[in-house]
């Protein structure tokens, strides 16, 4: 390894660490920051000269930013002799995002997968080392796939260093931020590089460039004479100025060319010369000057303030001379030719404007939704029509949707609103807003915007108003307003007749009367738009599994929302899966398969952190708040449910709220803190939370908590709630969870021997709870030897459900019921498993590969190594054949 810089021993000493880390094969990823010239690339250069690693690299390059993965084709290009190995639909997003093949699957997540995949495989044969420098000028589609790459290296030999200036930041990447030198390191770096400077002029440069190791290299190569008082960069940049200035002429041109060009290719930037009428040799003079390398292939700056000063010191004629020899000299690069033309008119240009829209559409379909933004935000304001402007804009916003950049997408639909009057295009501006509240803001704002464009597009089209009013009414209805979903109904209705539209009328009409005094004609309606809507599209199938969550038919659900979710990860869709991902949960928790509830949720909660939704973010935690009330983790569950109640309260998201406060309130209720519980629920269902799904469910625990306060009068409207939605969807579990709530106001006993004939297997949580209810019962009335069997059975269930608060409350009561050594803990190895151990063993299961349940889980093939061999011991197996032979779906 090279020798000491000056001044950096602990950032080195950090640097190491990691390198050692990496070659053990325990990679991971570093940001260091720094002002320009801070010696942040100099830690680079030290660290790519650790013996042993395979080095990648790749450098920024400011007017290269808005060209879609052209930093992480620089980086991957050595690694593509690994492509094969990838999974086809990786591969595939690869080749799409480098434009060698027609894209894929457009998932701008996908890509980032690929490239951790490929970065394992060339792991495979040592460890690597990425080393990207100038790091705040990559284009946001490369920065977003090595992101996602560099969160999930724990397991690999694999170290990714990032080089950038303070305030660039990528989400789960540790950042170390260096400093300027000390006295005694400035002194030691100057007296190295310059040890024949007078006094006097070591002591200005010193004192001018106050710390900074380029700027201590560059300045003594000025006239010092010149130095003034000026903020770095600026001195430094100022210092360039002067040293390009002294060059000839046609130097200078070449330097601004080169500049330019964006990609450092020299056969471009010498066509572009060309074009200026500038030889070829007039490089030369610039490489001497040591400002420039030149190989046969590329030409390099040597620092990026070099090529700042370039660009930026040139006149303004001189820039758009440069930019237009380029667009020609690139003519057979569509994108880059594009952005050149864009750069060299100074004034609206259709055809020019033409050509950033088409390059804005080549670059969605790679997956680059950040750079067709930007594309179609430069061709707006070269566009000469209102109306083609606003086309653009709104096209632009929807894009920084996807892209992940609501703030941009309100910004872009905001301008593109003051500009449009054709009823579809303030539609689509509309659907806009729609999507960034959905995601970001209230829902009930979500309905007034949609409702709004809905009743301007409708006279011209019927189609979208119709799907308008279908968001607008799921957006209502999660935010627990009927009386708005009774609005876009009435409007659905008003419109033309249609069979498709009549679907929609049908199942939203059928969700509004199950709630009311046709409860049962609305169950009957909704069950069969499910019966028909099974094996629709992706968006068809969402939506049914939500109705068949409303109807109770969790089973459905479940099987509907497991397919979808194992299409989606076939395809690489990543920023679907986390709706998919919480329905699925939300299921899985309705049946007690809280294992499986908990994978399912943890999944969605990892990767919509990772990709910007911080509604799914939002219901994810809340359903894990409610797994850790089941437990009885008290502190986990607070932490889960009250940061999410206070960022999606009630009135802003009233489906997440309930949730929320259901976990909150069943925690107090298996501690025995009754009335805490019971104050909760009837706050909670004093607003809008009453009219969402999970206030039917948690109506028993109202019940219970009522009764065992010795306040029965409290239990009355949370029972009418319940008996009328039991009416309307006519489930046997849901008839005995009536049964259940009745014996406890009426002390009959008989009622709980019928609940448990009625509830069956279905919901193995609730089942446990009227066991306990019932032994409770026996006990009390001294039938204390049939109680127990009530008892045990319970106890058994909580355990094996991971239910412990509740299994303590069991096992009190054997206790009292005359067993003087109740049952310990019944052993069950699957509880030790974490929720991604019991997703990686199932898979293995199916004799899956590791690489396979990588791709499926997003996540390294080592780090599914890593997870069996913790997972391995836990279940008392040694090999993966064993596996087989395991109960690992059981939930009861």
């Amino acid at each position: 390894m090279a020798l000491e810089l000056h001044g950096r021993k602990q950032e080195q000493e950090r640097l190491g660490r990691l390198l050692d880390g990496a070659a053990a094969g325990h990679g991971g990823a570093l940001i260091v920051l720094g002002e320009p010239g801070g010696g942040k690339s100099a830690l680079l250069r030290w660290a790519g000269s650790t013996p042993g690693f395979q080095v990648l690299s790749c450098t920024g390059v400011e007017s290269e930013a808005e060209l879609p993965f052209a930093a992480l084709q620089l980086l991957l290009a050595p690694a593509m002799r690994c492509l094969p190995a990838l999974p086809d639909p990786q591969a595939q997003a690869l080749r799409g995002a480098f434009g060698l093949a027609a894209p894929g699957v457009e998932d701008r997540f996908l890509v980032g997968l690929a490239a951790l995949s490929l970065l394992a495989e060339v792991a495979a044969d040592g460890p690597v080392l990425c080393l990207v420098d100038d790091a705040q000028w990559l284009d946001r589609p490369s920065a977003e796939a090595l992101a996602f790459a560099a969160r999930r290296l724990a397991a690999e030999g694999v170290l990714v260093l990032f080089a950038a200036r303070e305030g660039f930041v990528l989400p789960g990447v540790p950042e170390l931020t260096i400093e300027r030198l000390d006295g005694e390191a400035a002194r030691a770096l100057l007296a190295e590089h310059d040890p024949g400077l007078a006094g006097h002029v070591r002591d200005r440069l010193l004192a001018e460039a106050d710390g900074n190791p380029l700027a201590l290299l560059e300045l003594p190569r000025t006239e010092t004479g010149d130095l003034g008082p000026l903020p770095l960069p600026h001195r430094l940049q100022d210092a360039y100025h002067r040293r390009i200035g002294r060059l000839p002429e046609q130097t200078r041109t070449a330097l601004l060319v080169a500049a330019a060009e964006e990609s450092g290719a020299l056969a471009g930037v010498l066509r572009a010369m060309e074009e200026l009428g500038v030889p070829a040799g007039a490089l030369a003079a610039a490489e001497r000057d040591g400002l420039v390398t030149v190989s046969a292939q590329s030409v390099a700056f040597r620092h990026p303030l070099i090529r700042t000063a370039a660009y930026r010191g040139a006149t303004f004629t001189d820039r758009l001379a440069a930019h237009a020899a380029l667009a020609s000299a690139l003519a057979g690069d569509g994108d880059r030719a594009a952005w050149h033309r864009a750069a060299a008119v100074t004034g609206p240009d259709e055809e020019v404007a033409a050509d950033l829209e088409a390059a804005a559409e080549r670059a969605r379909r790679r997956s680059g939704h950040a750079t067709a933004v930007a594309a179609l935000e430069r061709a707006a304001r070269l566009t000469p029509g209102d109306a083609a402007r606003a086309r653009r804009l709104a096209t632009a916003a929807e894009l920084a949707v996807d892209a992940g950049r609501p703030d941009q997408a309100r910004h872009l639909a905001g301008q593109a609103d003051r500009l449009a009057e054709d009823p579809r295009e303030l539609a689509r501006i509309a659907a806009v807003h729609g999507r960034v509240e959905l995601e970001h803001g209230s829902l009930r704002t979500v309905h007034e915007v949609l409702v709004t464009a809905a009743r301007q597009v409708a006279p011209v089209d019927a189609d979208a108003a119709a799907a308008m009013l279908a968001d607008a009414a799921r957006a209502s209805w999660s935010a627990g307003d009927p009386g708005r979903v009774a609005q876009t109904y009435r409007m659905l209705c008003e419109l033309p007749p249609d069979p498709f539209r009549h679907k929609l009328v049908e199942s939203i009409g059928g969700a509004i009367k199950l709630y009311t005094e046709d409860g049962a004609e609305g169950a009957a309606l909704l069950r069969e738009h499910i019966a028909q809507g099974r094996t629709g599209p992706p968006g068809l199938r969402l939506n049914v599994a939500l109705q068949a969550l409303l109807t109770g038919d969790f089973d459905d659900t479940r099987d509907i929302m497991a397919g979808l979710a194992d299409e989606l990860r076939a395809g690489g869709a990543v920023g679907r899966l986390p709706a998919v991902l919480c329905t699925l949960a939300t299921a899985e928790t309705d049946l007690s398969r809280f294992r499986d509830a908990a994978a399912s949720a943890g999944e969605a909660l990892r990767i919509a952190e990772e990709i910007g939704q911080p509604s799914r973010v939002a219901q994810a935690e809340a359903l894990l708040a409610y797994l850790a009330a089941v437990a009885g983790d008290e502190e986990r569950c607070r932490s889960l449910a009250e940061p999410g109640l206070r960022r999606f309260p009630a009135h802003a998201n009233a489906l997440v709220a309930a949730w929320a406060e259901w976990a909150l309130a069943l925690l107090d209720l298996g501690r025995g803190r009754y009335q805490a519980a019971l104050d909760r629920m009837e706050t909670a269902t004093r607003g809008p939370i009453v009219h969402v799904g999970p206030a039917v469910h948690f109506a028993a625990d109202q019940v219970e908590a009522a009764v065992r306060l010795g306040q029965p009068e409290r239990a009355e409207q949370p029972l009418a709630r319940l008996e009328q939605w039991a009416a309307a969807v006519r489930l046997p579990w849901e008839d005995g969870l009536v049964l259940r709530c009745r014996a406890l106001l009426t002390g009959d006993g008989t009622l709980y021997a019928r609940a448990l004939e009625l509830e069956g297997e279905a919901r193995p949580f609730d089942r446990a709870r009227t066991e306990l209810l019932y032994g409770e019962w026996l006990r009390r009335e001294r039938h204390k030897t049939e109680s127990r069997a009530h008892l045990r059975e319970a106890l058994e269930r909580f355990e094996r459900l991971g239910a412990t608060v509740w299994a303590e409350h069991a096992r009190a009561e054997l206790r009292a019921a005359g067993e003087s050594s109740a049952p310990g803990a019944v052993t069950d190895r699957l509880t030790e498993l974490t929720p991604q151990e019991l997703q990686v063993v199932r898979l293995a299961a199916t004799g899956a590969t590791n690489k396979e349940i990588a791709a499926r889980l997003f996540l390294s093939p080592k780090t599914v190594g890593h997870h069996l061999y913790r997972a391995f011991p836990k279940l008392g197996v040694s090999t993966r054949t064993e596996l087989a032979g395991l109960r690992l779906w059981a939930e009861e």
